[in-house]
């Protein structure tokens, strides 16, 4: 079981309160992802889930039960942190062991775990090797075994990538989600990069100043986010936003469209025009930055890789008109 369950949780800094009451339910079995911009107060969430901060007030259940004021050794539950925070001196296999042994568990489960815990992450052949001998991957690789032989009812994951250069981001963020489909085991995960929030979670929750703005799948606040904040926060490349008389025009006092619900439309059609500006060509895609359009100051496009068009061409855009978001005055979402 791995329920974890946070109810009227705040969190003062002095006079600074930087989690206001806040109540949020994972559960058990499910890769939650916390993400928003710097200082948004995901970490510190983390850490009063872990007990490495204290709760101002409210209160934080584990499978039920009241774990407020536990200490976080009695919590059942494991973290994976940004920095490896390896033993240089040992061994993989003595790091890996190292919980077990401040525990007090017994030679042959210690083997028992260790064997299983390498195996799943691909150490095996690594484990009489130092931190040093290894590469930053698979250093990351040790930090979550010496969390998994803990068997924890909830792993909790601060940031744990982003010391990674950006192909070793991509081999570990396969990595951690079939290690969450293999074991099965609650997971928060917590990110400022919206696309490992998206690719890897069952359920995101988008942070904002200490509030929670918005709890669902992947899917589904990237159809319908529930304000401008989200919408603009999840999608890779970023939504449009279109204000002013031609978003009066569409509806709204602020229209969002992401740039692959505008399609390139032949030369004399097309309801927007344009001057293209950048062109990022990235193989199947290409990414194109649109002025002139009367609309925006800018417009990204993504279009199909083929398509051929440089800087200073005019370009024709049709919008699909049922993928356009509209938003009112305070930035929420109109049905």
């Amino acid at each position: 079981m791995g329920q974890i369950t946070l109810e009227k949780v705040t969190k003062r800094f002095g006079e600074a309160e930087v989690i206001p009451p806040l109540d949020l339910t994972i559960e058990d079995g499910e890769f939650t992802v916390f993400v928003g911009p710097s200082g948004c107060g995901k970490s510190t969430l983390l850490r009063l889930i872990a007990g490495l901060e204290d709760v101002s007030s409210g209160v934080v259940r584990i499978d039920g039960q009241d774990a407020t004021s536990l200490a976080p050794a009695k919590r059942r539950l494991a973290m994976v942190f940004q920095s490896y925070a390896l033993y240089p001196h040992m061994t993989v296999r003595k790091n890996i062991a190292f919980p077990m042994r401040m525990a007090g568990l017994d030679r042959a489960e210690q083997d028992r775990r260790i064997e299983q815990a390498a195996a799943a992450l691909n150490l095996t052949d690594y484990l009489d090797r130092r931190p040093g001998q290894l590469s930053g991957g698979q250093r990351q690789r040790v930090a979550i075994g010496r969390a998994i032989v803990r068997e924890p009812e909830a792993f909790l994951f601060d940031e744990p990538l982003s010391n990674l250069d950006a192909a070793l981001r991509v081999g570990m963020r396969l990595e951690i989600s079939e290690l969450h489909k293999r074991l099965k085991t609650t997971m928060i995960y917590v990110t400022h990069d919206q696309v490992e929030a998206m690719t890897m979670a069952d359920k995101i929750v988008v942070l904002r100043a200490g509030h929670i703005e918005q709890v669902g799948s992947p899917l589904d606040l990237y159809r319908t986010p529930r304000n401008r904040f989200v919408a603009g926060f999840i999608g890779s490349p970023r939504m449009n936003f279109i204000e002013g008389d031609a978003a009066a025009r569409l509806g709204a006092e602020t229209v969002g469209i992401r740039p692959e619900h505008i399609d390139v439309a032949p030369e004399g059609a097309g309801e927007w025009q344009g001057v293209v500006g950048v062109a990022e060509h990235l193989g199947s895609d290409t990414f194109f930055h649109i002025h002139q359009t009367g609309l925006a100051e800018t417009l990204t496009v993504r279009a199909p890789g083929e398509v051929q068009l440089r800087h200073g061409d005019r370009i024709h855009l049709t919008p699909r008109h049922d993928e356009i978001h509209r938003f009112d005055a305070q930035g929420l979402r109109l049905a």
